[in-house]
C-alpha cells in the first residue's frame, strides 16, 4: 500500500494525470485503500516505511529539499511596510498599564552600559514614559469613533485604573452574552456531510484556473467544518475576484453529493443572475439542477420552482432576498451561502439567524462590516482569509484628486485606446443626464449609457446586458455596480464625489475594476475647492494607501478603527469604547471570553519591564525608517517558541542580510521571557551583561 503525500490538491490532481495506472486513487488520510497508490493532501517532511505501508513525501518524489518555512512575510522589497496600525509621531497610543498618551518616536538610550531602544510616550503635563521595545505588546494605536479625541491620562494617576475597571464591568456582561451565543451554536446538532467523493475530486479538477494556496487552504477549512455535526457559521473574507465564488461552489457540490439542497443568497438581482450563469457553466458536467429566483423570473415560473424545491427536485437555488420568503420551503436544506451579509435588512437577518441554528452557513465578503469582523475576531464565528491574488493580477493604480475634466477625458481616451471600457460613478440621478452630456462633449467618440436603480427593471437589465456585450464604452451609473458586476473588460473607474462614500464601500466599488490581467486605474475625485472633513480625508488616503492586492481584510480593520466599534452584539452603541480605544477594548474582551472558557491569559500590569537586560537597538544599516524598526521589534516580540524564532530570523535575514549577534541575543531574550511567563517566574537575577 503506497501513500503519496502532497501539500495541496492541485499537485494531487496533476500527479494523478501523470501516473498511468489503474491502481492510483485520490483519497484522504482517513480513507486509505489497501494495495493501491493513494494520493492524499497532507504535508509531511519525509517519507517512511511502516509494516506494509510505504509513505512518500514530496522530498523523495521530486528530489526536493523540504522547507517548512511557512511564515508569510509582510516585508516588501524596496518599499515601506503598509501596516494598518503603523505609528506616526503625534498619534494617540494606549498603554495597558499607563493609559492614553501621544507617541513621540523611538529613542536609543544607554542603560547599564547597554544600548536599548525605547518607545517614547508623552502624557499629561509633558511627562514622558520610555517603554522598552521588548514590551511592545502592552502598546496599541488608539482608534475610536469618527473624530473622537481621547483624553490624555496623567502618568502615575488613578484615573486610568478607574477607566479600565469601568470598562471591565461592561465587558464582563458582553463576554457572557458572546459565550452564551457561542455555546448555543456548539451545542446545536447539525448534519455531518460526507467526506469527499470521487465526483468531488472531478468537480474540483474542472476549475479552469490554477488555485491559489489560500483558495485550497480555505476550501479544506470549510470542508472540515461541514464534516462535523455542529452547524457551521464561517465568514470567508477575500478581495473581489480572488475566488470566493469557486470556494462556495465546492462547498455547494459537497452538500449536493451528501443529498442535501443549497441556497445561494445574493444582495442584488444583477449579481444573482451572474452567479446563476456561472453556476450553470461550472456544474454543467454533473447532474445538478440549478434554478434562479429573483424579480426577473415570472410568477408562473417561480411557482414551478418553489414546488420542485419543496419536492426535493432542485439542488441549488440562487436568488435575492426573495429566497428568504416564507413560501420558500426546501425539502432537505443543508447549506446556505450568503454573499455580502451586511447588505440585507434586519428582517432578512433574523431569518438568516434562524437558519444558523440548524444548517451550515457560509458568508462571503470582500470587506466585512466592522461588527461582522468583531464577531469573527472574538471567536463567535470562524474566519477564513483569501489573501493571495490569482496569477497575472495587478494592483489598482489609485489617484485621489479634485474633479478635473482634463483627467476624465485623458482617462477615458487611454482606456478606449486599449479597447477597454469605463465606469463613471455619479450618484445624483437628477443631474445624471447633464453629466452624460458633459462627458460626451469631452469624448465625442465614446458611446455612453446611463444606469441607475430608479430605471424600469427591464430597461436596466437591457443597459447592463448591452454594456457587458461591449455595445457601449462608458457606463455612467449610481452605486448599482457596487456588488456583483464582473466585467473584466472594464479597467478604468472614475468616482465623482468620492468623499461622500464609506471606506468599505469605496473599496468594494474599486474592486469592480482590475479583474483581468490588465493594469487598472481608479480616480477618486472630490468637488473643486471643497474642504474635506478629517474623516473623509482619512478614508480617501486609506484607499490610496492600500493599493496592494489582498487588502480587503486590512481595509475592514481600518474601517473598524475609523468608524468606531459600536456594540459587539449590535444591541446598542457603546460610546464607552472611546475611553480605551478599539484595540484595547477587543483585547480585554478576548481576555474575558477566554477567562469564561477557563483559559486565563490575563496581562500582568507589573510585567512592563524585561526580566533580563540585553541590547535591543536596530541599527540604521538594517532600517532607517521608524515604522520599519517598530515592525521589526514587533516581529521579535512575537517569538514564543524555537520554531517561531527560526522563522523570524529567516525572514529578517531574507530582507536585511545576516543579523548581528546582538539582534540574535535579543531574539533569544524574547523566547526566554515567554518561557518564564509559562512557569510564572517574574524575577531573574542577572549577574552579567549580555552584549
Amino acid at each position: 500500500t503506497v501513500i503519496i503525500c502532497l501539500s495541496d490538491r492541485y499537485k494531487v490532481t496533476k500527479l494523478e494525470e501523470e501516473i498511468v495506472s489503474n491502481n492510483v486513487v485520490i483519497t484522504s488520510i482517513d480513507n486509505i485503500i489497501e494495495n493501491k497508490i493513494n494520493l492524499v493532501v497532507k504535508k509531511i517532511t519525509a517519507g517512511y516505511i511502516i509494516g506494509n505501508y510505504v509513505v512518500v513525501s514530496e522530498k523523495e518524489l521530486f528530489n526536493k529539499k523540504e522547507n517548512n518555512f511557512s511564515y508569510k512575510s509582510n516585508f516588501k522589497i524596496g518599499s515601506k511596510i503598509r501596516d494598518i496600525n503603523k505609528l506616526n509621531i503625534g498619534d494617540y497610543v494606549v498603554h495597558f498599564a499607563h493609559g492614553i498618551g501621544i507617541y513621540q518616536g523611538i529613542k536609543t538610550l544607554v542603560k547599564n552600559g547597554i544600548k536599548k531602544d525605547y518607545i517614547t510616550i508623552e502624557y499629561k503635563d509633558g511627562d514622558k514614559l520610555y517603554i522598552p521595545v521588548e514590551k511592545l505588546e502592552f502598546l496599541s494605536k488608539y482608534s475610536s469613533g469618527d473624530g473622537a479625541t481621547p483624553k490624555i491620562n496623567k502618568l502615575g494617576g488613578i484615573e486610568w485604573a478607574k477607566t479600565k475597571l469601568h470598562i471591565k464591568k461592561k465587558i464582563e456582561s458582553i463576554a457572557g452574552d458572546l459565550l452564551k451565543l457561542y455555546s448555543e451554536r456548539e451545542m446545536s446538532i447539525g448534519y455531518a456531510f460526507d467526506k469527499d467523493t470521487e465526483d468531488q475530486i472531478e468537480f474540483e479538477k474542472g476549475f479552469p484556473y490554477v488555485e491559489t494556496k489560500d483558495q485550497l487552504k480555505v476550501t479544506e477549512e470549510i470542508k472540515k467544518d461541514m464534516e462535523k455535526n455542529i452547524p457551521m457559521d464561517r465568514l470567508l473574507c477575500g478581495d473581489v475576484g480572488y475566488g470566493k465564488t469557486e470556494v462556495a461552489f465546492r462547498a455547494i457540490f459537497k452538500a449536493i453529493m451528501s443529498n442535501k439542497q443549497a441556497l445561494f443568497l445574493c444582495p442584488t438581482t444583477i449579481l444573482s443572475n451572474q452567479h446563476y450563469q456561472n453556476a450553470i457553466e461550472r456544474f454543467k458536467e454533473f447532474p445538478v439542477r440549478i434554478e434562479l429566483l429573483n424579480r426577473f423570473v415570472s410568477v408562473k415560473k417561480q411557482k414551478e420552482i418553489l414546488k420542485d424545491l419543496s419536492d426535493g427536485k432542485v439542488d441549488l437555488l440562487i436568488g435575492t432576498h426573495r429566497i428568504l420568503s416564507d413560501d420558500v420551503k426546501p425539502k432537505r436544506l443543508g447549506l446556505l451561502i450568503i454573499d455580502e451579509e451586511q447588505r440585507f435588512g434586519v428582517k432578512h437577518k433574523e431569518k438568516i439567524k434562524s437558519y444558523k441554528n440548524t444548517i451550515d452557513v457560509l458568508t462571503l465578503s470582500a470587506t466585512p462590516i466592522p461588527r461582522t469582523l468583531q464577531m469573527s475576531l472574538t471567536g463567535v464565528r470562524s474566519l477564513s482569509l483569501i489573501e493571495t491574488p490569482p496569477v497575472d493580477r495587478y494592483h489598482i493604480q489609485t489617484y485621489v484628486l479634485e474633479e478635473n475634466n482634463n483627467v476624465i477625458k485623458d482617462a477615458i481616451y487611454k482606456e478606449l485606446a486599449r479597447n477597454g471600457q469605463v465606469f463613471i460613478l455619479y450618484n445624483d440621478i437628477s443631474t445624471m443626464e447633464e453629466k452624460r452630456a458633459t462627458i460626451q462633449y469631452l469624448v465625442p467618440e465614446a458611446r455612453i449609457v446611463c444606469g441607475h436603480g430608479k430605471m424600469k427593471k427591464d430597461d436596466l437589465e437591457e443597459v447592463m446586458y448591452k454594456f457587458m456585450n461591449k455595445e457601449y464604452d462608458v457606463l455612467l451609473c449610481t452605486t448599482i455596480i457596487e456588488t456583483g458586476i464582473d466585467i473584466p473588460n472594464v479597467n478604468t473607474l472614475i468616482i465623482i464625489d468620492a468623499d461622500k462614500y464609506g471606506l468599505s464601500q469605496l473599496y468594494q466599488i474599486r474592486g469592480r475594476v482590475g479583474r483581468s490581467n490588465k493594469i487598472a486605474y481608479s480616480y477618486l475625485m472630490y468637488n473643486k475647492g471643497k474642504i474635506l472633513t478629517d474623516v473623509a480625508k482619512k478614508r480617501l488616503n486609506v484607499i490610496k494607501e492600500f493599493t496592494e492586492l489582498g487588502s480587503g481584510f486590512s481595509i475592514a480593520m481600518r474601517d473598524l478603527s475609523i468608524r468606531g466599534a459600536g456594540d459587539i452584539l449590535g444591541k446598542e452603541q457603546s460610546g464607552f469604547i472611546d475611553s480605551v480605544g478599539v484595540e484595547l477594548f477587543l483585547d480585554m474582551l478576548n481576555e474575558e471570553v477566554n477567562k469564561l472558557k477557563g483559559i486565563n491569559i490575563e496581562k500582568n500590569e507589573n510585567d512592563t519591564q524585561p526580566l533580563i537586560e540585553v541590547e535591543t537597538t536596530i541599527d540604521d544599516k538594517y532600517a532607517k525608517e521608524e515604522e520599519l524598526k517598530i515592525e521589526i521589534h514587533k516581529k521579535i516580540n512575537s517569538i514564543d517558541s524555537l520554531e517561531k524564532l527560526s522563522k523570524v530570523k529567516e525572514e529578517l535575514e531574507d530582507r536585511f542580510g545576516i543579523l548581528d549577534e546582538s539582534i540574535i541575543v535579543y531574539m533569544y531574550e524574547e523566547l526566554f521571557e515567554k518561557e518564564m511567563q509559562k512557569l510564572d517566574i517574574n524575577k531573574v537575577n542577572q549577574t552579567k551583561n549580555f552584549v
